[in-house]
């Protein structure tokens, strides 16, 4: 029996699906007694969806992570009204989640230019406050990337994904001996004896250029950024896409496959993946995973056999190499093993870095 592989365990730091914010509007301005001004009110603090915009940017462009609408004027004999406070803006990724710190679902981003207001600003005093301002909303809340499944099968047309999606749980997708069969998402879950459940979604087949938009290219990648973990999938005897296509090995499958995710946004690369070395029931197979195996752990002295354009700026560890055989259930048990296990350490460290995020900022504000 083929055991299993474990190789290099990545850290998750770089892709960022979520983050808390301190959001506050600004403060309203003086009313004017004498005269009976009254004081402009604070600006409000919104999230706005942008296409080009990622969590990760926010959270380099901004470290505190602290937005405050502007203060309103104050009234005076010039200006009985005080100016409003400007607005603060917080540029967004499409497709995500506003939740305050306790859950309350705020509302959602799913489109280009979509506008939500996090954060009201005070209102300026006047006569029915005896002049006095008001202060804005004070808020902490999250943004997070709207997930379609904890994992995300990532291969080449007939790396065998549907069927193994169909092996690993509940799901029915359709199954053929050719490409492109799979045209649109499916889910499907997988159980546990504890009713744990774990989503996984089949993507449309990527192809040699999907990150410039060839076949369904672009489709498949925006899918990708909506999943936990990614979970590559390669026939252990390689691919050949079409008769006038070159022959892809196994290493190379993996290669191309993380240079596609690479060249369409390089964060994709740092979630934590898996790889499912399928067809383990093909003649040879043995052989040919022990190669990739070696292939995989130095892979720099394998990258000549790597066109330069193939070649990723950095090659993938992944925290599990499984080998599989879809069609006659083979290490299918096992592979569930792994995918709840790197879940689980996944959500352990994200539970500790939200942890010590709390603590900071429970530091900062008691100065």
């Amino acid at each position: 029996m083929v055991q299993l592989s474990r190789i290099c365990f990545r850290k998750y730091a770089n892709f960022v699906d979520n983050l808390r914010l301190y959001v506050a509007g600004g403060s309203g301005g003086m009313g004017l007694p004498r005269l009976g001004g009254q004081g402009g009110d604070g600006g409000d603090v919104w999230v706005m969806a942008s296409k080009n915009m990622t969590l990760k940017k926010i959270k380099e462009k901004y470290p505190h992570k602290r937005f405050i609408g502007g203060i309103g004027a104050n009234s005076s004999v010039r200006a009985l009204k005080g100016e409003r406070g400007e607005d603060r803006e917080i540029s967004a990724p499409v497709g995500i989640i506003v939740t305050t710190d306790n859950g309350k679902v705020l509302g959602e981003l799913n489109a280009e230019g979509d506008r939500l207001k996090v954060a009201k600003g005070g209102h300026g005093g006047s006569f029915h406050s005896s002049f006095e301002p008001k202060k804005g909303q004070v808020k902490q809340i999250r943004l997070d990337l709207k997930l379609i499944a904890d994992l995300g099968l990532v291969g080449f047309p007939n790396a065998g994904k549907s069927s193994l999606l169909m092996a690993v749980s509940n799901a029915t997708p359709q199954i053929a001996n050719y490409a492109f069969t799979t045209l649109k998402p499916e889910i499907g879950k997988v159980m546990y004896k504890d009713y744990k459940q774990i989503s996984v979604a089949d993507l449309p087949g990527l192809i040699e250029g999907a990150h410039i938009n060839k076949g369904m290219g672009h489709k498949f990648l925006k899918h990708v950024e909506r999943t936990k973990q990614l979970l590559f999938v390669v026939d252990v005897s390689g691919f050949q896409l079409a008769s006038k296509t070159p022959f892809r090995s196994a290493f190379e499958a993996v290669q191309l496959l993380t240079k596609e995710l690479e060249l369409y946004k390089e964060e994709l690369v740092s979630k934590p993946a898996l790889l499912v070395v399928n067809k383990m029931d093909l003649p040879d197979a043995e052989e040919k995973l022990a190669e990739l195996k070696e292939q995989l752990q130095n892979p720099d002295e394998f990258s000549d056999l790597l066109p330069d354009d193939m070649k990723p700026k950095n090659f993938l560890s992944f925290r599990h190499v499984v080998p599989v055989s879809a069609l006659t259930g083979f290490g299918i048990e096992h592979l569930k093993s792994c995918i709840r296990e790197s879940l689980d350490e996944s959500a352990e460290t994200i539970s500790k870095a939200i942890h010590q995020e709390r603590l900071q900022t429970l530091r900062h504000l008691s100065h």
